[in-house]
C-alpha cells in the first residue's frame, strides 16, 4: 500500500483547517437558530456531523503530520486543541505556514539546527 506523500497530506490539512473553520460557523449558527431564536434544529442536525467528521479528519491529518514533519510536540499540541476553539484551526494553519512546518522539504523549519549541521 502506497502512503500519500508529504505535499499530499500537507495539502489536504491546510483545506481541512480552513473547511473545519467553516463547520464551526455553520454549527454556531444552527446552534443560534435552534437555542436562541427557537426556530429549527435543521442547522444542528446537518452542521454537527459533518463538523464532528472534519474535526477528526483535521485531527488525523495533525497527527500524520506529525509524524511525517517530525513536529516537535508542542507544534502538534497545539494543532489539536486548535480544533476545540471556533476558528483556530485557520490561526494555527497561518502560523504554521509562517513558521515552516508546513513545507514539503521541511528545509524551512529548523534554521538552527541546519545553521548546526552544516559547520560539522
Amino acid at each position: 500500500m502506497k502512503l500519500p506523500s508529504k505535499s499530499t497530506v500537507i495539502r489536504a490539512f491546510r483545506i481541512l483547517a480552513v473547511a473545519e473553520a467553516f463547520s464551526w460557523a455553520a454549527l454556531l449558527t444552527g446552534m443560534y437558530f435552534k437555542w436562541v431564536a427557537r426556530t429549527s434544529e435543521l442547522g444542528v442536525e446537518i452542521a454537527g456531523p459533518v463538523h464532528g467528521a472534519l474535526f477528526i479528519a483535521y485531527g488525523v491529518a495533525a497527527l500524520a503530520l506529525w509524524r511525517l514533519q517530525r513536529w516537535p510536540f508542542p507544534v502538534a499540541f497545539f494543532a489539536g486543541v486548535s480544533a476545540v476553539f471556533p476558528f483556530a484551526t485557520v490561526l494555527f494553519e497561518r502560523w504554521a505556514v509562517r513558521r515552516g512546518y508546513l513545507t514539503a522539504s521541511g528545509a524551512e523549519r529548523h534554521p538552527a539546527k541546519e545553521h548546526q549541521t552544516a559547520g560539522v
